[in-house]
């Protein structure tokens, strides 16, 4: 019963990375791309954990998963933020089929700037 389990996290583990990776491939531009490859390619590498502690079933296998989870929760959304950041300020450009680009208005192309509406209050914030 347990190699089945194992077996069902592993699977689908690797089913999250195939979709990750059919996603690279076949979606038209940087940030769908990077959504993809972000969310479907953590939540494949964490079953995959999953699977790997429960096979070892030991205390330091549980402890060295639990914490690749979470580097993966913490590191994935930053990397992904940063990368779409650094497409965006090269001008990599977005799909025709963009609808909205929220950072076009407070963007300012000559510093790499973004302004927002907080730093345009007189209002100390707390």
């Amino acid at each position: 019963m347990t190699d089945l389990i194992i077996a069902v996290f592993l699977i689908s583990g690797a089913a999250f990375m195939l979709l990750a990776a059919l996603g690279i491939l076949r979606l038209p531009d940087l940030p769908t791309r990077m959504h993809s490859s972000t969310k479907a390619g953590a939540m494949g590498a964490m079953l995959i954990m999953v699977g790997v502690v429960i096979g070892f079933a030991e205390w330091l296998a549980l402890a060295r998963g639990l914490a690749i989870v979470l580097f993966i929760m913490a590191t994935t959304p930053i990397a992904a933020h940063a990368i779409g950041r650094a497409g965006y300020i090269i001008g990599v450009p977005l799909w025709d089929g963009t609808i909205k680009d929220e950072l076009r208005e407070n963007y300012d192309t000559r510093t790499h700037g973004l302004r927002s509406d907080a730093a345009d209050q007189d209002e100390p914030r707390l």
